[in-house]
């Protein structure tokens, strides 16, 4: 086990920096902010000492070793306009994030197992068809289309629900939670069912054929003729078995919300970590989309390992000290 965490460390190490490379090459590369934060009618004297003030008078490779060396200490600069460490203002938006995050997941595991299981083991008839049929719209319909369609329909139309905003929230130990008011709880709903309706739809159809694989095993089949009690076969014998696949699925589309909530925080005005990411790129804010392109990387390779490891808690054949 220690040594398949210190091979997967030493290779999470030599990917955040050959992310780190593309990444500041990638954005660096692109456009040049001063010229947005510059009056263009402004004196050369002007123009110089905003080129000079934020490093990038520096050669490119000069101006990528600092970066490195600051990026080791958790520094990615500051912000060009906001003028305050880039690395603050994403933890200031991560909270409402990883909340959005955490609901859309718990929401998607929540409902789409159940109806994965009732689908697998309905397969053959009009109940098992039309969940997967329903599950299709979670495939094929776009985020913001979803997200549109769900503000016309029950903040305009109905007026029942906000359609911006993150609503009232209550801090605990200085971070703001918003599903702890009932206003917070009413903002958060529109956009948790956009984003989860994707997820959804996968851990339908990922359950749906776990169940039926694991229906046809012979040890499901010796269950049966053992006289075992029917909860105990579905909740023990074929739950755990079609739990590892779910697991993975639920860990990479964990870290694809943390970092593809662009479209949907764009939508719903949700003040987290892709509206910034929105924000900033629109403004050349090079230190800002380093920063969060850079944590976002960190953050797939933890979910990644703390997959690997629930691998090992739920089927013990398989060997990490082998991998």
């Amino acid at each position: 086990m220690l040594q398949f965490l210190l091979r997967r460390f030493s290779q999470s190490i030599l990917l955040v920096i050959a992310m780190a490379i593309v990444v500041f090459f990638g954005v660096y590369a692109l456009g040049n902010p001063i010229d947005l934060l510059v009056n263009p009618e402004a004196p050369t004297a002007e123009y110089d000492a905003a080129v000079k003030r934020l490093g990038l008078d520096l050669p490119l490779y000069e101006q990528f070793f600092r970066f490195l060396s600051n990026a080791i200490q958790g520094d990615f600069g500051n912000s060009f306009i906001h003028g305050t460490s880039a690395t603050e203002l994403i933890f200031q938006k991560m909270p409402a994030t990883f909340e959005l995050a955490f609901s859309v997941i718990i929401m998607a595991v929540v409902v789409g197992v159940p109806l994965g299981m009732i689908a697998g083991f309905n397969h053959d008839n009009a109940i098992g068809r039309t969940i997967m049929s329903g599950s299709i719209f979670g495939f094929s319909l776009p985020n913001f289309w979803i997200g549109m369609l769900l503000i016309l329909l029950f903040a305009v139309k109905l007026g029942w629900l906000p359609s911006i905003g993150r609503g009232d929230t209550v801090e605990i130990f200085g971070i703001p939670f918003s599903f702890l008011t009932l206003d917070g709880l009413k903002h958060m709903i529109l956009p948790v069912m956009t984003m989860a309706l994707y997820k959804m739809s996968i851990i339908i159809r990922l359950t749906r054929a776990g169940v039926m694989e694991v229906m046809e095993q012979d040890y499901i089949k010796y269950a049966y003729a053992k006289g075992l009690k029917k909860n105990r076969i579905i909740f023990v014998h074929v739950l755990k078995n079609i739990l590892i696949p779910v697991v993975t699925v639920v860990g990479l589309e964990f870290g694809n919300v943390l970092a593809f909530a662009v479209v949907t925080e764009s939508v719903f005005s949700w003040p987290g970590m892709g509206k910034l990411l929105i924000d900033s790129i629109l403004l050349m804010d090079r230190p800002v989309v380093v920063a969060y392109l850079m944590i976002v990387v960190v953050i797939f390779i933890v979910i990644n390992l703390i997959v690997d490891i629930l691998y090992a808690a739920l089927d013990p054949r398989i060997r990490l000290t082998t991998k």
